[in-house]
């Protein structure tokens, strides 16, 4: 019980001494830094030895790849003695087996051929010490390396190299001088060399017996065999370490000489299962690799491939490909990599009486690449369906001729010198079909046909369909052999004509979550799941003259469409780009761009003579941009600028545009019953009739940025009132608008007018008084607020007091007139009672225009006559004081 606790206890004391202790042996013996997260020590797990478990492993390089992580694990399990648990922090280590989990290990090489892996630290041995006891012994009985990948990259010579998947496990005595090594290794191998794929993911297993010599540093491979994909070898030799370069004299071969052998060459997602294929003729890989490694050297090698008179079948499939003739050599005689050449004899097949033949020479294949190659055959396309399982979606139908020659080296190639290369012959496409998950629709090929002479590639014609979509296009292409080899891009000229060419025919479906992702989510709220996304395609760099009859774009139906389309860095710009639409013509050039995540445009636009009414409902920006253009019919020119974002539809993103635009109406009439801004401004001002605007030479201008239209001040016409137009509204169907109309007096009801008619002055007639509309709300449902109440009530004061003052004027001219009979003195006798009369009744004209009443029928009963002392009095009284108003003078108590 006690041994059982000291067991328990003590690896509390010992982890952290022993974690220190495998740290600094490490890193006083590397050129990096390594560390962990945590490390576990049980002395029960493997008792009688001591197991330490690391989490977190990782080692950090220095420069000149400093930051990089040279490898890293999850977990790492070591297993030793008691004893090595209480040696110093200078005394080395003996480990018995070692696990690894999830490592990582990343080799790289840059430009200089600097490598990363080259960390071991150069140290001088101290005298009397040797230099093999310091940091850790191999003690391995055993070790494991489980869920782990290793990569390769020489940036100075293009190789990437790659295992993945690798699990790897090994057993033997490693402490002994000799012993051998029982493997097992299972792994995914991709390997490329100047872009392009050898292997890619593809399947191999080893099961290798490996003897080891540590006094010679040699490693024979005694029983051994592999599988790649499903191809087997097996192979025999040695590899010897010496302190400046390897040794390597390796052979192998397939074990036997089955054509099956060739299918187990190829990915098994490309042959799917072989087991039930049935084989003629054989199939032979056989080859080794001998001479020396150094920095300069590869070891020396010649494989060998032929097959002779094979054949294959499916057991599901109707056809047999049989005639099968195979010549290959791959060699390098020098050591020096540029050296390697591969040499394709023949190459040969025939299915039914349809022929492939297939023949080239490739040289300096590590340096300056030079190719021979000549192409022949005579396909029927659904044939290969029928004799090989092609992937579904594929779907091949279509004859194929062709007959090409070609000579080039990569250097021309990637200086486009292609003046010193050679391709000559054709290539003829007919019935062809084709589908793909990249396409929306399959594409079906009438017939294309190709001319290949030394400096051009010609497309002589191109007829096809793709869902509702006809095409036909020729042209010529100058660096096809720039986009195959060296990552080009297709450079060429184009003319594409169609008939009728829906644009959604090249909608593709994509992920919008994850372009959402990728694009931070943007403001725009776009929706998540998938959608449909048109892509310009990356590889274009060309110029295309284009001319369809007719072109669907989302609702739209444009007619008689022709331009000049150039398309580069996933932009298409459109030039002189002209259509019929919404019977007038428009006019456009700009850029679309669907280089981002999300796509942009910028356009320029012309319309002329367009339907007011159409335009209205198939675009849906002008809705946004001219709320009332619904209740309009007429035609419309407008000149607009306009930048933006698009959505997945490839429509404007109403949130995201700017720009600008200049609008004129032409032969405009309003449909009143869609006017519903101007029919609540009549409700407002009622004398306002919707129908009796005038839009005939309406022009405007306006400018839109963050959904906000701003609208330049404009006038419009209603018979004689002119209507001043502030402000401006949203696309999100707010209005926020000012419109001032001088209004004439006649127009502001009968009081008013009853003012004017008693006035009855003549410069009155025109009077007019400004009245300001405060337009809100949104289309469906403005809200109107005006100020004509309270400027009628103001007109009313003046009219009264114009009125008011006009009377006073008119009294006072009777009044003098009066005056100047009762004080003048100069009546004569016989004027007498005339003159008493015309007194009389200019008092009380006077008297009835300032009072403002008029005159009461006369009451022959009661009032005195005229000639009476009491009449004669008031009036005399009553002039003193009008003529002392109008004198200025105060009244005085009593008159003289």
């Amino acid at each position: 019980m006690f041994i059982l606790v000291i067991l328990i206890a003590l690896p509390f004391f010992l982890e952290s001494r022993i974690g220190g202790i495998l740290k600094s042996n490490v890193n006083d013996n590397i050129n990096g830094t390594f560390d962990f997260e945590e490390a576990n020590l049980s002395l029960i797990r493997n008792f009688p030895n001591a197991s330490l478990g690391i989490k977190g492993m990782y080692i950090l390089n220095e420069a000149p790849f400093e930051g990089d992580t040279l490898v890293k694990a999850e977990s790492v399990s070591l297993t030793m003695g008691l004893g090595e648990l209480f040696k110093g922090a200078g005394d080395p280590i003996g480990i018995r087996s070692l696990k690894i989990d999830k490592a990582k290990l990343n080799i790289l090489v840059d430009e200089q051929e600097n490598a990363n892996y080259d960390i071991a630290r150069e140290t001088e041995p101290v005298q009397g010490t040797a230099s093999e006891e310091e940091g850790f012994t191999l003690d391995l009985q055993a070790y494991e390396l489980t869920g782990s990948e290793v990569s390769y990259y020489d940036r100075s010579t293009g190789i990437k190299f790659m295992l993945e998947d690798i699990e790897h496990r090994g057993t033997g005595d490693l402490s002994l001088a000799q012993s051998e090594l029982d493997t097992r290794t299972t792994a995914l191998i991709s390997l490329e060399m100047d872009s392009t794929n050898y292997l890619n993911r593809n399947s191999i297993q080893l099961e290798a017996l490996i003897g080891i010599d540590l006094n010679e540093n040699k490693y024979s491979f005694l029983e051994n065999e592999a599988l790649l994909n499903q191809l087997p070898l097996v192979f025999e030799g040695y590899v010897q370490l010496h302190e400046d370069y390897q040794d390597i004299d390796i052979r192998f071969r397939t074990p036997s000489s089955d054509f099956r052998n060739f299918l187990g060459v190829i990915p098994e997602t490309y042959t799917k299962n072989i087991e039930g294929v049935t084989t003629t003729g054989n199939f032979m890989v056989e080859g080794g690799f001998n001479g020396r490694v150094d920095d300069t050297h590869i070891p020396m090698f010649n494989i060998e491939i032929t097959s002779e008179n094979a054949s294959f079948k499916y057991p599901d499939l109707p056809k047999s490909v049989r005639n099968i003739q195979i010549d290959a050599l791959v060699k390098n005689t020098t050591g020096i990599a540029e050296d390697t050449f591969i040499e394709l004899n023949k190459l040969t097949f025939m299915i039914d009486s349809d022929r492939f033949n297939l023949n080239a020479v490739i040289r300096e294949l590590m340096g300056n690449t030079r190719v021979e190659a000549h192409l022949d055959g005579n396909l029927n396309l659904a044939n290969l369906s029928a004799a090989y399982p092609v992937p579904s979606d594929l779907n091949l139908k279509g004859q194929l001729q062709a007959d090409i020659n070609t000579a080039f080296d990569m250097a021309s190639v990637e200086k486009k010198q292609y003046g010193n290369t050679r391709t000559d012959g054709y290539f003829i496409l007919s019935n062809f079909e084709y589908n793909s998950p990249e396409l929306a629709n399959p594409v079906s090929i009438s017939s294309m046909s190709m001319e290949f002479t030394p400096s051009t590639v010609t497309l002589k014609d191109l007829a096809g369909v793709t869902g509702n979509t006809d095409f036909q296009a020729s042209g010529s292409i100058n660096n096809l052999l720039g986009y195959l080899f060296n990552k080009e891009l297709v450079e060429g000229n184009f003319r594409l004509s169609s008939n009728k060419f829906v644009l959604n025919d090249f909608m593709v479906e994509e992920d919008s979550q994850q372009a959402d992702e990728q694009a931070g989510d943007t403001a725009s709220g776009a929706e998540t799941g998938s959608a449909e996304q048109l892509k310009i395609p990356s590889f274009l760099d060309c110029t295309i003259e284009a001319a369809a009859n007719t072109v669907q774009y989302d609702n739209l139906t444009l007619r008689n469409v022709s331009g000049t389309l150039r398309i580069n860095n996933e932009t298409a710009t459109l030039s002189n780009l002209t259509s019929s639409l919404f019977d007038g013509k428009l006019a456009l050039n700009g850029t679309v761009s669907t280089k981002e995540v999300r796509p942009t445009f910028s356009m320029q636009l012309g319309m002329d003579g367009f339907r007011i009414g159409e335009t209205f409902e198939g675009l849906e920006l002008f809705q946004a941009l001219a709320p009332v253009a619904n209740a309009l019919e007429g035609r419309l020119n407008s000149q607009v600028d306009i930048n933006g974002l698009l959505g997945k539809d490839f429509t404007p993103d109403l949130a995201s545009i700017s720009g600008n635009a200049l609008a004129s109406l032409i032969g405009t009439e309003l449909n009143p019953e869609k006017a519903s801004i101007l029919n609540a401004l009549g409700s407002k001002l009622n004398f306002l009739n919707a129908r009796d605007f005038d839009l005939g030479n309406f022009k405007t201008a306006l400018s839109f940025e963050n959904g906000v239209v701003k609208v330049q001040p404009f006038t419009v016409k209603y018979k004689d009132i002119a209507i001043n137009v502030t402000g401006g509204h949203g696309f999100d169907r707010s209005l926020n608008y000012t419109a001032t109309l001088d209004v004439p007096a006649a127009y502001l009801g009968n009081e008013v007018n009853d003012l004017l008619a008693r006035i009855n002055d003549q410069q009155l007639q025109n009077l007019t008084i400004p009245v300001t509309a405060s337009i809100g709300g949104n289309y469906s449902n403005p809200v109107i607020s005006t100020d004509l109440s309270s400027g009628v009530k103001n007109l009313t004061a003046q009219l009264v007091e114009i009125q008011k003052q006009k009377l006073i004027d008119h009294g006072t001219e009777k009044a003098r007139d009066l005056i100047g009979g009762l004080l003048g003195g100069n009546n004569k006798e016989g004027d007498s009672l005339d003159t008493k009369d015309s007194t009389k009744t200019g008092v009380k004209e006077v008297l009835g225009g300032i009072l403002n009443r008029r005159e009461q029928p006369a009451d022959t009963t009661a009032t005195p006559t005229d000639s009476t002392p009491a009449a004669k009095e008031p009036v005399k009284e009553t002039a003193r004081q009008i003529l002392g108003g109008l004198l200025g003078k105060k009244k005085k108590d009593s008159v003289n």
